[in-house]
């Protein structure tokens, strides 16, 4: 089934994480871990999925094992990322090369695009400006920039390709 495809399914567990994130943030709100709360976290995250089911879009599988390793390599990117930015800005103001980049998109699926330009953003020192998937392209801003074309081919293989593993994607399929 398309991704583009609403959910039509009918169990009562089709969107886990969406289940689950909606049961954590209840008890988040609630800041109790009182039986009635988690009764009620539990109902929550199980009947409100299934109340939104026809304006659900069909999940993907995601490969855990992928996911995880990009997870990592993200978390510590940004940990290195802050250190270097934090050495830029507190170091002498003529050592930034700012730079406009064109990332060009290896997949057409939406929810890679999206994660890529998020985790893009995330890391200090890059922002996504533009998500431009008609061009097949993102337009990232960075910071500092000696060598474009190895900060985009670094970001590409850091995290559009463990992406497109974590979504199962061949490398420009669409879902």
């Amino acid at each position: 089934m398309k991704s583009d495809t609403l959910d039509r399914r009918g169990g009562w567990f089709d969107h886990p994480v969406l289940s689950l994130l909606l049961a954590a943030s209840w008890l988040a709100l609630s800041r109790s871990l009182e039986p009635v709360h988690l009764l009620s976290a539990a109902l929550i995250g199980l009947i409100v999925p299934r109340l939104l089911r026809g304006l659900l879009h069909v999940g993907n599988p995601i490969r855990w094992g992928a996911a995880i390793r990009l997870t990592c390599v993200v978390l510590w990117d940004i940990v290195l990322s802050n250190i270097t930015v934090a050495k830029l800005v507190l170091g002498p103001m003529n050592r930034p090369q700012p730079a406009w980049l064109r990332v060009p998109l290896a997949s057409e699926h939406h929810r890679v695009n999206a994660l890529f330009a998020s985790i893009i953003t995330m890391t200090p020192g890059t922002v996504s400006a533009v998500v431009d998937e008609s061009a097949g392209c993102i337009w990232v801003h960075a910071l500092n920039c000696d060598d474009a074309a190895g900060m985009v081919a670094d970001m590409k293989a850091r995290y559009e390709t463990p992406l497109m593993a974590v979504f199962g994607q061949d490398g420009g399929a669409s879902a």
